[in-house]
């Protein structure tokens, strides 16, 4: 008996910096472990500004130079997203805070770097206006709360490759 897909949403403001590079940095990891039939992985943006459009292209760079291919197209978050979903993780609270707004939710609805070890921090910061440290920056927070998480749902759903 197979086993339905664990359903995975990142949220960010307007989809082309910080949840292409949590959708893709899960993907990889997922798929490192054996793991990436085991889940649908997609990312969106609490707005519409930047529908249809490539990741960020300083975004895309940082995550080329760490061997992660970023690509995809920028959507906006949707009521139904809230169900169709089993998970959507929030890269800071103003971007949970308009997803909560959407309706009520079936899914877990967290922070990302709840599953960061510095407990200090709550919000990855958008590297949009800033320089290509923020881009880094990111990159290094995602890449271990994106890890931290699937070996959380790998504990909890049992997974095995």
């Amino acid at each position: 008996m197979s086993r339905q897909p664990i359903r995975v949403l990142f949220i960010c403001m307007g989809n082309i910096c910080r949840s292409p590079m949590a959708e893709a940095l899960f993907r990889h990891h997922a798929a490192a472990k054996g793991l990436g039939s085991a889940f649908e992985i997609d990312s969106a943006g609490t707005g519409g500004w930047h529908a249809g459009e490539r990741p960020d292209s300083r975004m895309r760079e940082t995550a080329a130079s760490g061997g992660i291919e970023l690509d995809g197209a920028a959507r906006q978050v949707v009521p139904e997203d809230l169900t169709r979903f089993d998970y959507i993780l929030c890269m800071d609270r103003d971007n949970q805070r308009d997803v909560e707004q959407l309706g009520q939710s079936t899914a877990s609805v967290e922070l990302m770097l709840a599953y960061h070890s510095d407990d200090a921090t709550l919000d990855v910061p958008d590297p949009y206006y800033g320089g290509g440290d923020g881009f880094m920056r990111v990159f290094s927070l995602l890449h271990e709360s994106t890890s931290r998480f699937l070996e959380t749902l790998r504990e909890q759903h049992d997974l095995t490759p």
